[in-house]
């Protein structure tokens, strides 16, 4: 792997000063020094808007495998029996468990797809769809999503995004704020639609995928005579024939809306981030400029997370312009624990790049640990004599047990992965180096959906841990003083609240008025502030040190990251999900945790503290030598870390019950609700702390 100061591409370092003048409290302006002088619009000349991306790939890709997937063969039902405390006593239920069989992968090539959004289009075109309307697309991750997508787009329709995940409330907001009058939906989310559909005036237009029952499309209908039920089939259909002439008239332009993509609100309600063609195109032209020689038409590429999360929104978008088979999974389905009759996903498919989030990460690497651990004390003394090899780089021997031993942990992923990328929040160190040792190397990104998802990207390059990468050629940053928290420009190493500028930031938020002329946002000279506080290294790479909304200043007046403590103390094997919580009453911090159910009684068994290992997890959550475990096993990441006294955790609170979108406790893309979780467990805070 090349070395940054070796590197003949980006030159060292990898981000400069932009010429201007100096202001108190401020880093100067910094940009990729390969974009200087011009920050990057597009991925070449004559791409401007999405359809540009459609038609090009068409063209240049042609017949060559483009969207894949598989069908369900059929559904396994398994009956398993759950203890559960109900009332303090303990009760076995028997649940029922359904698993997926499933066909091999069937593809779309690049000119199908194209043809097939073209019918998508012509349909919404004969349905009477204007150019000014808005279709929300509420679905699963799948080439249908897609098809609707840039069917929407080659009439300038714009489309707004709802997370599959979404409960009823938070899709009625999605549909009433942007006032859609359509919905592309998957069957077995129907029901969800027919119970909003009354509350939304603007409806008139329901499309699906999937076989739907009757019942729910005739509740649809009885909500207004207005409203029509077709199924995407139908729609193509309408279209079929439809010629690219036909839809000329409706090509957006770079400025017009593509869509409208919805937060998943971790401060109220979800808000409305407004992309228009411009921004998505800015942001492919940056990714191929600084990655593009990374990305090989022959690559495949795993398509698993939401397409409403902007995250693989703009992936895909990027790697479809590239040329890449793409590969589209369930998360249900993705390994083979969660199938029967076939292997899951990722086997199936063998892809060669994959994204994720810091969750599903720790998921993979706690999941290879847990293999380990059950494998005997050979297997783990010989993986770790491995890794150690691997880690020191000993020439010879780190590809010997590349293929001795490490190619079986990698054989789980298809075998073939050869680069990753994680966004989306922090991911911890130890999980970062831990996969790039063991499975592939892990590249750090950071993004919001403000920013088209990017901001900075890892390049291998630069490889190292602890920072999020160079900026995005399509954006310049500089850093603001965040002068309680110390956070200065002045610092030897510039510190502060990265503010971001460039054609791939958006302009606002949908019907925001009040956020939009916000100065705390949305700055007069086009800045837009995050919130994140970042750090400039020697390097020209940007590393994410603090979050401003979660700094919290304890009772001796020092202030901690709680953000940042999470990354860090979620890389414990011991913890399966952890909120962080502190207050100005606090001299430490507490946390409520999830266990890890596997590698907690994996610990039970290895070490004598007089636990039954085998008790149901909710009993070992109540047991206080576990409870004691845990924290310690947490402390010792932290001092690992360099901690000090007052970042490690004064108590923590043990719970099984999993977080879900559901229960509020999490959002839809996962991101812990601080404030919900600190409401459900008030009890045990506040027995935590003791208040004057």
């Amino acid at each position: 792997m090349a070395t940054a100061n070796k590197n003949t591409i980006y030159g060292f370092p990898g981000s400069v000063e932009v010429a201007g003048e100096k202001v108190d409290g401020e880093t100067p302006i910094r940009r990729l020094r390969m974009t200087k002088d011009k920050l990057t619009t597009q991925p070449v000349e004559g791409i401007d808007i999405v359809p540009d991306i459609l038609d090009y790939a068409a063209r240049t890709h042609g017949t060559k495998d483009s969207f894949g997937w598989r069908d369900v063969v059929r559904i396994h039902e398994e009956k398993k029996d759950v203890k559960k405390v109900v009332g303090g006593k303990e009760i076995t239920e028997t649940k029922t468990w359904n698993y997926f069989e499933l066909s091999d992968y069937k593809y779309l090539s690049f000119v199908q797809v194209k043809e097939a959004a073209q019918e998508v289009a012509g349909g919404l075109l004969k349905l009477g769809v204007k150019k000014e309307d808005i279709i929300n697309v509420y679905a699963a991750t799948s080439p249908t999503w897609q098809l609707m997508s840039h069917g929407c787009n080659l009439i300038g329709t714009a489309i707004a995004t709802a997370y599959d995940t979404l409960g009823e409330s938070g899709l009625q907001h999605s549909l009433n704020e942007p006032e859609c009058v359509g919905i592309f939906t998957n069957a077995e989310l129907l029901p969800v639609v027919a119970n909003v559909a009354g509350n939304v005036p603007s409806l008139r237009l329901v499309i699906h995928d999937g076989e739907a029952k009757q019942e729910v499309v005739d509740k649809i209908r009885a909500a207004r005579d207005t409203i029509q039920v077709i199924t995407l089939d139908e729609l193509r259909k309408l279209g079929k024939g439809t010629s690219p002439e036909e839809l000329k008239d409706r090509r957006p332009s770079p400025s017009d809306v593509s869509c409208i993509m919805y937060t998943s609100g971790t401060t109220g309600a979800p808000k409305g981030v407004v992309i228009t063609h411009g921004n998505l195109i800015a942001s492919v032209g940056a990714v191929k400029q600084l990655l593009g020689h990374h990305l090989r038409a022959e690559d495949t590429f795993i398509a698993y997370l939401p397409l409403s999360h902007v995250l693989e929104f703009i992936v895909e978008l990027a790697l479809f312009f590239v040329g890449m088979t793409f590969g589209y999974g369930r998360v249900k389905t993705l390994t083979d624990a969660s199938v029967r009759g076939c292997v899951g996903d990722i086997r199936a498919f063998k892809p060669t790049i994959m994204i994720g989030v810091p969750a599903v990460w720790e998921m993979i690497r706690k999941g290879i640990m847990q293999k380990i651990n059950s494998g005997g004390t050979l297997k783990k003394s010989v993986f770790s004599g491995a890794y150690s090899v691997k880690k020191a780089g000993v020439p010879g021997l780190s590809q010997l047990v590349d293929s001795a031993i490490f190619s079986q942990i990698k054989s789980a992923t298809g075998g073939r992965l050869r680069l990753t990328l994680s966004g989306g929040a922090a991911l911890s160190a130890e999980t970062q180096e831990f996969l790039s040792i063991a499975l592939v190397t892990v590249l750090q990104g950071y993004g919001m959906t403000e920013s088209c998802g990017m901001c900075a990207i890892m390049p291998p390059e630069f490889m190292q841990y602890n920072t999020v990468g160079l900026p995005l050629p399509s954006i310049e940053i500089k850093l603001l003083d965040v002068p309680d928290a110390g956070y200065r420009s002045t610092n030897e190493l510039p510190q502060g609240e990265v503010c971001i500028r460039g054609p791939s930031v958006t302009k606002g938020y949908y019907k925001r008025d009040d956020l939009n002329n916000d100065e705390t946002i949305f700055t007069k000279d086009g800045w837009l502030r995050t919130g994140d506080v970042g750090q400039w290294n020697a390097d020209g790479t940007l590393s994410l040190i603090d979050r401003i909304k979660n700094l919290v200043k304890l009772q001796g007046g020092e202030y901690i990251a709680l953000e940042r403590l999470e990354s860090i103390y979620k890389s414990c094997n011991l913890v399966s999900n952890i909120c962080v919580h502190a207050n100005s009453n606090a001299r430490q911090p507490m946390a409520i945790i999830i266990p890890h159910a596997a590698h907690l009684k994996q610990t039970l068994e290895g070490k004598n503290i007089g636990v039954d290992a085998n008790k149901s997890l909710h009993d070992l959550c109540e047991d206080q030598a576990v409870v004691d475990l845990v924290l310690k096993e947490c402390n010792a990441i932290g001092k690992k870390n360099g901690f000090k006294q007052m970042e490690l955790l004064q108590s923590v609170v043990l719970t099984p019950e999993e977080w879900t979108p559901e229960s509020g406790l999490v959002t839809a893309a996962q991101k812990v609700q601080r404030k919900k979780v600190a409401e459900a467990f008030a009890k045990e805070i506040k027995a935590v702390y003791t208040f004057d």
